[in-house]
């Protein structure tokens, strides 16, 4: 297939706007969730919103290893659009929910069984380590929908339809949000209340989303064959391993904060979350970055892929100015949404200062991932991930060693965390485009 010509930049920022935008939606499922329990939980007290931290933070650790579903999903199905077989594509989404059923079974009994022991190993004590376990196990439940959810979510980004995702997110989040109110407070059967109302929420959205996929799935559906599991297998591991360097880096984090005391591991939670839902909103760009990236690939046109790479980055700095001056404008009033701890709110309005500040960098390494997740180099990104660590190290050993440093200095260290992804991301991207002839190959 030859080239096709790449549109003009105006047109080109449309396309990347008009798939972001909605596709923010389908990236703040699991923040969402957290975030209302947060809200909800904080008000009970410092020992359930301690609790609380704990298991948000395991359950996000299992949501961004399983993640590999909706990346690699969104690929396949790019590449194969762009290659102009609709047959292909189809099989690669059937493929992402078998494998995320399966998988989902799996984690909900690792989520049941090791969840609360590691919980403990991250410093959870006495009424702390009790509510982290009882959220725990009750959200092990909701494990098999949530990989279902991001199964769907690869497959219709990968179609270039961002709107049924957001809408869908909406349904879910409503339903959580009224479940929780009326469980934690109604009820009276607090942080269960909380765990038991996203689990629902997260059976809705896996329904309306198996829903959706399959209107969209070629008739008769295709039996995938042993190849497409391989595939996924493959791209899933190097994408897992990833992800388990993302993880450490926030886990590691919080776990510092626990070993400080009981209120900064409460205010780091609430910046954390915050964090989470302002960077995966940053995020959203990287979705038209690896879909549009895969489709242009896949029709060998790599002066599109290049252009479509630069405006996604251009694009990603401007909304993130916007996003950390706003951040930072609202640190000192923010923590009151979550805690009336005087103490909690201070340390809060402090990591939400660095939170804010750090916020080009998220964009940054972000929209350079999706880039990358288009052009299939898996490889790199589980590099380059790995090699951040090292930059995290030495100002989180210093906070361990010092409590006083408290939490500007993990905020800090998360800073050169992101700062070191974008230098190894980016010189990497700008290798791949500088070279016309570089080999294409399927995701």
């Amino acid at each position: 297939m030859q080239p096709v010509p790449g549109p003009s930049m105006s047109a080109m920022d449309r396309r990347i706007i008009g798939l972001a935008v909605p596709a923010l939606g389908a990236l703040i499922v699991e923040p969402l969730y957290n975030l209302t329990d947060t809200a909800i939980v904080g008000h009970l007290g410092r020992t359930p919103l301690g609790g609380l931290a704990l298991a948000t933070t395991v359950l996000n650790l299992i949501g961004w290893t399983s993640g590999f579903l909706q990346m690699a999903t969104t690929s396949q199905v790019a590449f194969r659009r762009g290659q102009d077989d609709p047959d292909a594509a189809s099989a690669a989404a059937v493929t992402g929910y078998v494998v995320a059923l399966a998988l989902g079974v799996a984690v909900a009994v690792l989520v049941a069984v090791a969840g609360p022991p590691l919980s403990h190993l991250l410093g959870g004590h006495g009424r702390v380590q009790a509510d982290a376990s009882t959220y725990l196990r009750i959200s092990a439940l909701g494990m098999p929908f949530l990989l279902l959810t991001l199964a769907g979510t690869g497959h219709l980004q990968g179609g270039e339809d961002t709107r049924t995702p957001l809408r869908i997110v909406l349904v879910a989040n409503a339903a959580n949000v009224a479940l929780e109110l009326l469980l934690v407070y109604g009820a009276g059967l607090g942080i269960a209340g909380s765990a038991w109302g996203t689990v629902v929420a997260q059976a809705v959205a896996a329904t309306l989303f198996l829903r959706a996929g399959f209107r969209r799935t070629a008739r008769p559906v295709p039996r995938p064959r042993t190849s497409e599991y391989l595939v996924l297998v493959r791209n899933g591991f190097a994408l897992v391993v990833r992800t388990i360097a993302l993880g450490a880096a926030l886990v590691a984090s919080t776990a510092i904060a626990a070993q400080i005391g009981p209120a900064t591991l409460a205010g780091h939670q609430i910046t954390l979350q915050v964090w989470t839902l302002l960077a995966l909103t940053l995020d959203a760009l990287a979705v038209p970055a690896q879909v549009y990236v895969g489709t242009a690939l896949g029709r060998a046109d790599v002066a599109d892929a290049a252009a479509i790479g630069r405006r996604c980055l251009r694009i990603g700095l401007l909304v993130s100015g916007v996003v950390a001056a706003l951040t930072m404008a609202l640190s000192p009033v923010l923590p009151y949404l979550f805690t009336g701890d005087a103490d909690v709110r201070a340390v809060a309005t402090t990591g939400l200062l660095w939170c804010g500040a750090q916020q080009p960098f998220a964009a940054t390494a972000f929209v350079l991932d999706g880039l990358l997740l288009g052009a299939a180099d898996y490889t790199t990104l589980r590099r380059a991930m790995l090699l951040a660590l090292i930059a995290f190290a030495p100002l989180a050993a210093a906070t361990l060693a010092h409590h006083q440093l408290g939490i500007t200095g993990i905020w800090l260290a998360l800073t050169c965390w992101l700062a070191a992804r974008c230098a190894l991301l980016g010189a990497r991207w700008r290798t791949r485009m500088s070279r016309a002839d570089h080999p294409q190959r399927q995701p």
